[in-house]
């Protein structure tokens, strides 16, 4: 059974960095595509950033682009979001997904998504 168990979240001022980690286990873990959404109260999950399975092709949400950075390491089963120069308005629960696909978490349509882990901003 895949299993997938974000760390890293928490309280932090604006302006303030975080790096969120994605543990994976239970299947291999180069054969996914991997992506991180977020999902504020009374808001549409949305997607975050993505990376392919060999870690060369990533995209993110435009407005994030320049603060949040997506990275895996294969050997360790991980993928990282280091989230930079954070506002208020990035307040929400983070979650990683896997999927069999680039296109499959793109959609967020991925096989396997994780419980999340709460990120908070304070002004």
């Amino acid at each position: 059974q895949v299993q997938l168990v974000e760390s890293g979240g928490g309280l932090v001022q604006a302006g303030g960095s975080l790096r969120l980690s994605c543990a994976v286990s239970g299947s291999i873990f180069s054969i996914y595509s991997m992506g991180w959404f977020r999902q504020a109260p009374g808001i549409q999950r949305e997607l975050v950033a993505a990376i392919s399975r060999g870690g060369g092709v990533t995209n993110y949400a435009d407005p994030l682009k320049g603060r949040f950075t997506i990275s895996r390491d294969n050997a360790k089963s991980t993928v990282y979001l280091q989230m930079n120069s954070l506002k208020p308005e990035d307040t929400a629960v983070y979650y990683c997904a896997a999927g069999s696909t680039y296109q499959d978490v793109l959609t967020g349509r991925s096989n396997y998504w994780g419980r999340g882990t709460q990120v908070t901003v304070s002004s």
